[in-house]
């Protein structure tokens, strides 16, 4: 059932997003005095690829899992949405379709700005515009950056920095050990293998790999990065 407020930890989580958290504040009131908020259960779907863009949306809570289908009808993971990332937006700016479904990953809570707000709000702040530039350039920089690393990093440093991401999104701290973090995110190492472009079973190598390095845990519940200087260390020399 939706809950039409957000908590206070949900909040934060919008407040503090780098990208929002740059707005002016009124444009910021203005984004959230029209948005409303919805809730998902693991595996909801937000939204489906060929959908009309109804929707500006940003995470409040859990993940988005943004996949795609292929022409055998495997299900393939292309990105996770991290609380306080907004998105959405390209299918309104251009009047196309959706191009990928979007579902919950965990239990998820979304932020929704409908697109004739999100219009009514770029006609009435010329910083909102100026703003949109910056986060499609933004998004723009981390895809060069993706197929430079799929075209010149070996898969275990592709792996590490992934690691790395993880943890600075997800990551919690061990009530036994405050040095080690836990990615809070929890994926199959099939769903990891979908975001590196490689098999599970090369993952599992590496990743065991590390676990003998001492870099990570790997435990029935998820991950554990015991040292993230080991990880970024591998993810900048092995290449």
């Amino acid at each position: 059932m939706d809950d039409p407020i957000l908590t206070i930890d949900e909040r934060e989580a919008i407040n503090s997003g780098r990208w929002f958290s740059s707005l002016s504040p009124s444009l910021r009131h203005d984004i959230l005095r029209c948005a409303y908020v919805k809730r998902f259960k693991d595996g909801g779907l937000i939204a489906a690829r060929g959908d009309p863009p109804e929707d500006w949306i940003a995470c409040a809570r859990g993940a988005v899992r943004v996949s795609s289908t292929s022409i055998s009808g495997k299900q393939i993971t292309l990105t996770y949405v991290e609380p306080g990332i907004w998105f959405g937006d390209v299918a309104i700016f251009d009047g196309d379709r959706r191009t990928h479904d979007a579902y919950a990953h965990g239990d998820t809570t979304i932020l929704c700005v409908a697109k004739a707000d999100f219009k009514k709000i770029l006609a009435a702040h010329t910083e909102f515009s100026e703003a949109m530039l910056r986060l499609h350039a933004r998004r723009i920089r981390q895809l060069y950056g993706l197929v430079e690393d799929l075209n010149t990093l070996p898969l275990r440093a592709r792996l590490a920095k992934q690691l790395v991401h993880l943890v600075r999104s997800y990551g919690i701290p061990s009530l036994s050990d405050g040095s080690e973090m836990r990615i809070g995110l929890q994926l199959a190492q099939e769903e990891l293998a979908q975001l590196l472009g490689a098999s599970r079973q090369r993952v599992n190598q590496e990743l065991k790999a590390m676990e003998r390095e001492d870099a990570i845990r790997i435990e029935p519940g998820g991950l554990v990065v015991r040292d993230r200087a080991a990880l970024m260390r591998i993810a900048e020399t092995d290449n």
